[in-house]
């Protein structure tokens, strides 16, 4: 556990060094009567992660976490095997993003993990399934104006455009 401990705060420390980096491409300060630049949230967000993970590294070093000072495996055998299982299903619903629509893609991954992982009723399953790519529709089409891929069954949305537009 340690060793994945200081392991894992120093990828978390180079990639907040990392955007960080791609963050101050674009204005990070303040931008007289206009407010933050373009990557003023994302530069001062990164910085903070970069502070949280170099204590994490400290911390871990310095033995002061129950964590850094045991010797137990970070994986055992079914904690590997569930965690191949999520990142497979995680990989299919990106790969099926384009295909079936983020919106669809989203439903069946939460069909799977919460059905078949989680154990959960079909009425809950159901309604998750459902209400989740509802609201995600709402938000990023019809509030925030921003669309998200549709893949091959776009058409399906035409009629919700009409209603919107």
């Amino acid at each position: 556990m340690r060793k994945a401990e200081i392991v894992m705060g120093l990828v978390m420390a180079v990639f907040s060094i990392y955007l960080m980096w791609k963050s101050a491409e674009l204005p990070i300060g303040w931008i007289p009567k206009k407010g933050p630049g373009g990557g003023a949230y994302t530069f001062w967000l990164s910085a903070i992660m970069l502070l949280s993970t170099l204590a994490i590294v400290v911390r871990g070093l310095l033995g002061k976490t129950p964590e850094s000072r045991s010797t137990e495996p970070y994986m055992d055998r079914q904690t590997l095997k569930l965690f191949a299982i999520v990142a497979g299903s995680i990989t299919a619903t990106i790969a099926l993003t384009h295909i079936i629509s983020m919106y669809f893609a989203v439903a069946l991954f939460l069909i799977f993990y919460m059905r078949v992982l989680g154990g959960h009723s079909w009425k809950t399953v159901t309604s998750f399934a459902i209400l989740t790519p509802v609201f995600l529709f709402v938000f990023f089409e019809a509030a925030l104006k921003v669309t998200l891929p549709k893949g091959y069954v776009e058409a399906v949305f035409y009629p919700i455009y009409g209603l919107m537009y």
